[in-house]
């Protein structure tokens, strides 16, 4: 089963398009727990409401050899039925695309890793040759800074585009083996509708609601398929550190459970 069929029978199982982030720091979880423990009782409070784990290599990069450890079980903590994301955001060339490859897929044991394609098709080719591992692309992510280089009009085609729209039509066009998603804001609704418009198929990574003020109403109208699905709504502060005390883990349960209630309430309402 590749990264798309198991995220959509997650999609199905739980009834959900929830995508928790575990971007956990060691000083905002409760004292006396170090994060592995923390992510297990994340994990287990919300596994049943959720379509995906989206873990952010960073913060674990910042806490050493123990951290990445922490990664790799947490990782293997997650049921086996949801899917895991790693964020790393991985772009460069050569052996050096192929070493991240091979690390976030073999020893990892990530479902799908985020990538930058700034450096052109033979950066992203290693990821992609693992043809059951999800392959998600940046393309117009949910930052301020975003529209620095990515809304930039480029000449393609004898026309000009926004390098973003560029990016997801590369996608689509890279896609032979099924296995490349997007990350578009919730920050940016008018760009994610013309993404999902141009591109009915690809799986959208929408990261930005909450915190940074995205519209989830706007995110699920213009982000969702055909088929009620196709996208993964991110949350990480807003569900894990939902609560500070010892009920933690129930807090970050009612957080992910209203999370993705609203959302399908979302979806209810596009039907009508």
């Amino acid at each position: 089963m590749n990264f798309v069929d198991k995220l959509n029978t997650a999609v199905r199982k739980n009834s959900s398009l929830v995508c928790v982030g575990l971007d956990t720091s060691p000083e905002l979880i409760p004292d006396g727990m170090n994060v592995l423990d923390f992510n297990k009782a994340i994990i287990d409070a919300t596994a049943d409401l959720v379509c995906v784990y989206k873990p952010n290599i960073a913060f674990y990069e910042a806490q050493g050899e123990k951290g990445l450890d922490t990664l790799h079980k947490t990782i293997k903590h997650i049921p086996k039925d949801i899917p895991v994301i790693v964020d790393a955001k991985r772009g460069d060339i050569g052996n050096t695309s192929a070493a991240y490859a091979k690390s976030l897929f073999d020893y990892m044991g990530a479902d799908a890793v985020t990538v930058s394609p700034y450096l052109g098709f033979d950066s992203l080719e290693p990821f992609l040759k693992y043809k059951e591992n999800g392959v998600i692309m940046l393309c117009r992510t949910s930052n301020k800074g975003a529209a620095d280089f990515q809304s930039l009009l480029c000449e393609y085609d004898g026309k000009k585009r926004p390098l973003y729209e560029i990016v997801a039509l590369k996608a689509s066009q890279w896609n032979t083996n099924h296995n490349i998603g997007l990350v578009v804001g919730a920050t940016y609704p008018e760009e994610l509708k013309n993404i999902r418009i141009a591109h009915p198929d690809l799986p959208i990574l929408i990261p930005g609601v909450g915190v940074q003020g995205g519209d989830l109403d706007l995110a699920v109208r213009y982000g969702i398929d055909t088929h009620n699905r196709g996208i993964m709504i991110n949350s990480s502060r807003g569900i894990i550190y939902a609560g500070k005390g010892a009920d933690f883990a129930k807090a970050a349960r009612q957080a992910a459970q209203t999370l993705r209630d609203d959302i399908n309430k979302c979806i209810d309402g596009l039907k009508k």
